[in-house]
């Protein structure tokens, strides 16, 4: 068992969200249980991952996609939101938020960690919001072709992965790796003169403009491409404190 406050502080120092210049509060979001003795984590805090750390008793819930967004603006509790916040409210849950401190970070990162399951070495920060890197970069021990990383990538992830290429033959050396709905950094790989670019979804003016712009690019999905972060820091507090953690999955195929 852990105080609310030790794991606060815990992922304060390792995230910190302090750094970043986001567009929704990090850390805690709403406040619960003093005491927590079970974990639930999810990549978003919806309505069924609530009602599973909900009906499993955890104390908290961690997610990378919280609940306040700047970009929603003020919100009254009420409707689908009201039904999300509700059931935290009366079961006492917490619920901790981290958007760009667990896309950026160099070792739990979303990219960092899709990086080294698609054996991406040699990692380095990549992507500027506002002055922050919210992805990696690095290159493969082995080149491959376009349709080898997409196939790769396709594995990791268990999900279907758009390939945009100017040559699917050319080979492949180095990448950069921004999850989520990131689809026009892809400049950025271009900018650094980087071979391809990963991400989770795609325009379709960034489809033609990429290869255009000589740069593969792969989509693997928002979901899929941000699953890894937050299982990692699930591991990493499984490894701090003596609590027990586990992972609500989602079927979302976007």
């Amino acid at each position: 068992m852990i105080s609310r406050a030790q794991l606060n502080d815990y992922y304060q120092a390792l995230l910190r969200p302090e750094t970043y210049a986001d567009y929704c509060p990090n850390g805690l979001q709403i406040e619960g249980a003093e005491r927590i003795e079970r974990i639930a984590f999810a990549v978003s805090a919806t309505r069924d991952s609530i009602q599973q750390a909900v009906e499993n008793k955890a104390d908290a819930l961690v997610v990378h996609h919280g609940l306040f967004w700047t970009f929603h603006g003020a919100k009254s509790l009420t409707g689908t939101f009201a039904r999300r916040v509700f059931p935290l409210v009366k079961n006492n849950i917490n619920l901790f938020g981290y958007h760009l401190p667990l896309d950026g970070h160099p070792d739990i990162g979303n990219a960092a960690t899709l990086g080294e399951m698609i054996d991406c070495r040699q990692q380095q920060p990549f992507g500027d919001y506002k002055g922050s890197a919210t992805g990696i970069k690095g290159v493969f021990d082995q080149p491959l072709t376009a349709i080898e990383l997409q196939q790769k990538l396709a594995a990791v992830l268990k999900h279907n992965v758009i390939l945009a290429t100017p040559d699917s033959s050319a080979l492949i050396r180095s990448v950069g790796i921004i999850t989520g709905g990131a689809n026009s950094e892809w400049r950025l790989a271009e900018k650094e003169r980087l071979d391809a670019y990963i991400t989770g979804e795609i325009s379709e003016h960034d489809w033609h403009e990429s290869q255009e712009a000589g740069i593969h690019m792969l989509a693997g999905g928002h979901y899929a491409t941000e699953q890894f972060g937050v299982q990692a820091l699930m591991d990493k507090t499984r490894q701090q404190f003596a609590v027990e953690c586990f992972f609500i999955d989602s079927e979302n195929p976007a």
